[in-house]
């Protein structure tokens, strides 16, 4: 293919020739899968082996035209085959990215759901909760997602226990928040086939020393983000953030943290530099914003669901802040995305 660029991987599986042959991986690479994840993942696999001094685990790449598939750097990918029936005991790992739903095709959901009815252990890094979730086979579990992808994922699927979490595993479900997230869930892996001491010896050839548990959450702390360690701030920033569809007023937010109104009007002004009311709506807007790009839900939803109570005031804040309409915004992604 033009422009790109194959990547080399580990041959296809060996035969399973009894209880010793290696756990096969089978890495669903679809359509602008994000990179990071995905490689984290298989590179903790393939230290695993090196590190054992045999082969512990094999993995081949799939995809849904079998041949060669793009990530989202625009780099093209080699694959070892398409979507064909998978062996007892394998697993299956689901690579998302951009445009997840568009990538989520009817073969994709398809196969899943097929191989799911076989009793193949299936997990989604990224973005690929998404793909899980409109193939039905998270439905009732407890999952995670990129905190980016999550307002519109719990808009979606509210059949799904969504989780803040770095990673979650749910019987024979798994899920990865994205980035380095696959490194924490597969350590976790490696552990339970192998012991922890593999899994922390795999760790520390990644230089990664802080190895998250399935309690640890994606993003930093209040604090960590805006740069201010104030409790109160902090604390007022967090009911902000999970009170996006119902507005809290100020007042009610200043009594909550024993402030006055006006104590914490100077709070605002003097780390943030902006009211307590201005950075609560654009944390609406922020919201919104996702919501329009990343759902097919109707403006009038879109703006109900992050406090607006009509579509007109919902229009006139959002022009004022990112200086177009929420109509032109959607159409304007639409435009963008690849046929």
């Amino acid at each position: 293919m033009s422009g790109s660029h194959p990547v080399r991987r580990t041959p296809a599986r060996p035969p399973r020739s009894g209880s010793g042959s290696p756990a096969h991986f089978h890495f669903l690479l679809l359509d602008r899968f994000t990179l990071l994840s995905f490689s984290c993942a298989v590179e903790c696999l393939r230290l695993a082996n090196r590190i054992a001094g045999r082969q512990l685990y094999s993995w081949s790449l799939i995809g849904e035209n079998g041949s060669e598939t793009t990530c989202s750097l625009g780099i093209g990918i080699r694959l070892d085959g398409g979507l064909g029936e998978t062996a007892r005991g394998d697993t299956i790992m689901v690579c998302g990215g951009l445009d997840i739903d568009r990538a989520s095709s009817r073969q994709v959901l398809g196969w899943l759901r097929r191989e799911s009815r076989r009793g193949v252990r299936i997990g989604g890094l990224c973005t690929a909760a998404h793909t899980l979730a409109l193939a039905g086979l998270l439905d009732g579990r407890r999952a995670t997602i990129h905190w980016e992808n999550r307002d519109s994922f719990a808009e979606t699927f509210d059949e799904v226990r969504l989780s803040r979490a770095v990673f979650t595993i749910d019987g024979d479900r798994m899920t990865a928040a994205g980035g380095t997230a696959s490194i924490d869930l597969m350590l976790n892996l490696i552990a339970g086939d192998h012991g922890p001491e593999l899994a922390g010896a795999v760790a520390d050839q990644q230089l990664y020393s802080a190895i998250r548990t399935d309690q640890d959450t994606q993003r930093l702390s209040v604090p960590a983000r805006i740069g201010v360690r104030h409790p109160r701030l902090a604390r007022v920033i967090e009911m902000m953030e999970n009170s996006i569809e119902e507005p809290v007023s100020p007042s009610a937010l200043a009594a909550a943290v024993g402030m006055s109104t006006r104590q914490l009007e100077r709070l605002f002004r003097r780390y943030l530099d902006r009211s307590p009311k201005r950075y609560y709506m654009e944390l609406r807007l922020q919201k919104a914003r996702n919501l329009l790009l990343q759902t097919d839900m109707s403006v009038i939803n879109v703006a109900l669901a992050c406090g607006f109570a009509s579509p007109s005031h919902f229009s006139k804040c959002y022009r004022a802040h990112y200086n177009t309409t929420p109509y032109r915004e959607r159409g304007a992604h639409a435009r963008r995305l690849p046929v």
